[in-house]
């Protein structure tokens, strides 16, 4: 009864969700293409038989990538759909066929509508379907169920936060978390978290992230634009709306002489916004989507590029991590890591609350208050080439301390599938 209350609401939610989708292709009119798809209709023939992994943007489908190869290693007889939320994440996994060709396809996963799930799932026929990170949808985990396909939630997280709001729809959410056949959380609070609301029996896999390789070429061109550069390089990698404001306020007062700001915002529909907001500050910059690197006149450079972040995290002596400043929850400081690059964090990163709190306890981060502190900090670690080295050390062994999610995520999709694939 409550989940059909939930389907009707989001019937009549339709006119709202049309009205957004078209306010967000004022900036990526992608948002309007394969509209079918978000309903449930597709047309041709998938290939059989499929896995079935949903990544719903950017952050998650990079994630997603050594499971990828994982998977298609694991059952060489077996195709891979890799479904998607958002424009971004379909373009980063389209990126992915290159390597896979045929064995992988793409498509929007439908809203949470009873018959969009039906036919999504009767025109696929999955033989397993792996969520990732937080994608709960009620009616698609009951579709699921009455079709006996066992779906898990992998490399899953729940947030204080997101736990206390999900505690206020318990009878919709308790029986779609308890159809899950496996719950693989990232860490023991995230897996205590998500048996509150009704996971059965969650296992600790770790976060999939450190598995993520950055591409040996991306990081060669960091290093490139690095030796061309010669200066202090500061990077803000993945901001959000607000912090850039705060970052260029805080850079055009506190920063050492001679230091580029590298900024790179989160969303790619913003670059032309935040390219504005720099000009207003009146510091001399320039853009990566202009292939010219930086003068030594120039004091910020627009990261407007996708794909890059390893390139950028390489070029930089030290990075401040975007969602932290203001409460968005931090962006992910594990790539940074990976990089061997030295971070800061603000006081709000409750999306990788462990993660976080393990790269400060190492040595491989530092926590600031607000913009202010983090330039402050900034300056005194660009004069202090010791201090930076070790933390560029301690971030190198963090990152690979904790690899090795992507394994024990296989080994729990083998045991749920002994007898299904």
């Amino acid at each position: 009864m409550i989940r059909l209350l939930y389907s009707l609401l989001f019937y009549l939610a339709q006119p709202l969700v049309w009205l957004r989708l078209i306010w967000r292709a004022r900036r990526q009119p992608d948002y309007l293409r394969h509209l079918g798809e978000r309903y449930g209709f597709f047309t041709g023939r998938p290939p059989e038989p499929l896995l079935w992994l949903h990544a719903v943007s950017v952050g998650e489908t990079r994630a997603a990538a050594p499971l990828i190869d994982a998977l298609l290693a694991e059952y060489p007889g077996h195709a891979l759909l890799l479904t998607h939320m958002t424009p971004t994440g379909r373009a980063v996994g389209a990126e992915f066929i290159g390597k896979h060709g045929p064995r992988l396809t793409q498509a929007y996963l439908p809203y949470d509508l009873p018959g969009a799930c039906a036919r999504f799932l009767d025109h696929f026929k999955p033989r397993v379907g792996l969520l990732m990170e937080t994608e709960i949808w009620p009616n698609l985990i009951a579709a699921a169920r009455a079709r006996n396909l066992p779906v898990l939630l992998i490399n899953a997280r729940l947030s204080a936060r997101s736990q206390r709001a999900y505690r206020h729809f318990l009878p919709l959410i308790r029986p779609a978390v308890g159809g899950l056949a496996a719950v693989a959380a990232q860490t023991p609070g995230d897996a205590s978290r998500l048996e509150s609301i009704g996971a059965q029996g969650a296992r600790v896999t770790g976060n999939l992230k450190f598995d993520v390789t950055p591409a040996p070429e991306k990081r060669q061109l960091g290093r490139d634009w690095r030796r061309a550069l010669g200066r202090p390089v500061w990077l803000a990698a993945s901001t959000r709306e607000g912090e850039e404001t705060l970052i260029l306020d805080a850079f055009a007062r506190l920063a050492p002489s001679g230091a580029l700001l590298v900024l790179v915002p989160r969303h790619p529909q913003r670059f032309d916004e935040v390219a504005g907001v720099i000009g207003r500050h009146g510091l001399s910059s320039c853009r990566r989507s202009a292939s010219e690197l930086p003068t030594p006149e120039t004091r910020v450079w627009l990261g407007d590029s996708m794909g890059e972040m390893p390139a950028y995290f390489a070029l930089a002596d030290l990075a401040l991590i975007g969602g932290t400043l203001l409460p968005f929850g931090g962006q992910n400081l594990i790539e940074a890591a990976a990089c061997a690059c030295p971070v800061l964090v603000g006081p709000h990163t409750y999306n990788f609350a462990q993660a976080a709190e393990d790269a400060l306890a190492c040595g491989a981060a530092r926590r600031v208050t607000d913009a202010e502190d983090a330039a402050r900090t900034a300056r005194a670690l660009l004069a202090d080439r010791a201090a930076l080295a070790a933390m560029r050390k301690a971030a190198l062994e963090f990152s690979q301390a904790h690899r090795g999610a992507t394994a024990r995520t296989i080994a729990i999709v083998r045991g749920v599938q002994r007898t299904e694939v």
